[in-house]
């Protein structure tokens, strides 16, 4: 028999909380719950979990210092539970190293979708590894995730580098915003965002050369091309 995964909630709220292990529960996850920043970064890094549900506003220690010490030691996968739903702590969150996040109030059946998505895009480790990938002035290998520009090793974040390949893997091909929010944070939204918008702008400052054409080209009113 499968072994039941082991979620951490760390979640002052708990009311919340309760109902999120309950919820969980049922659904055959082993839960432990925490409801302060520093016993939750405790647990996080002493014991081993496969997801972590991270509130922001936190008693002790604040959600984005705990991912960022999580995740200067572990790759577990960190999803945020925020009531903060703005783009800038959006980014934050993200570039703190969570993978994914979820805005309350929020449906549980939303939660455990993104749960599913979030372990389907794991990478199993025995996967057999591939080629390089050559792009006008970009070299990607893509099994040491090292980007080169020119020769130059340029260092992307987890979710740029993820939003990189599905360009590259897409040539010629435009991309809508709901296409990139679906392939690389694993979800459809009806929420307006602007958190593709954010990151194209990431990778544009990163990956261009100076004086030359972008290698992602706005297809205004649409969403994105690499040609």
């Amino acid at each position: 028999m499968e072994d039941r995964k082991k979620v951490l909630v760390i979640e002052d709220e708990q009311n919340i909380a309760r109902f999120i292990e309950l919820e969980l529960n049922h659904e055959g996850y082993e839960v432990a719950v925490v409801h302060d920043g520093r016993e939750g970064l405790d647990k996080a890094q002493q014991e081993e979990w496969d997801l972590i549900l991270l509130d922001l506003m936190l008693p002790g220690l604040n959600g984005l210092e705990i991912c960022r010490r999580i995740r200067a030691k572990k790759n577990t996968p960190i999803i945020i539970l925020t009531a903060r739903d703005n783009v800038m702590d959006l980014v934050s969150g993200l570039d703190s190293g969570a993978d994914d996040y979820i805005a309350k109030p929020f449906a549980i059946e939303e939660l455990f979708a993104r749960i599913r998505s979030l372990f389907r895009r794991m990478v199993p480790e025995n996967q057999p590894k591939q080629a390089l990938l050559t792009y006008k002035h970009l070299t990607i290998d893509m099994d040491a995730r090292i980007i080169k520009r020119n020769d130059e090793e340029v260092e992307l974040t987890k979710r740029e580098y993820e939003l990189l390949l599905v360009f590259l893997k897409n040539i010629n091909r435009v991309l809508t915003r709901e296409i990139l929010l679906e392939q690389v944070w694993g979800y459809i939204t009806e929420v307006e965002t602007n958190v593709v918008d954010v990151y194209v702008r990431y990778l544009r400052h990163k990956l261009d050369l100076p004086g030359e054409e972008s290698i992602i080209q706005t297809i205004r009113g649409t969403g994105y091309v690499m040609r």
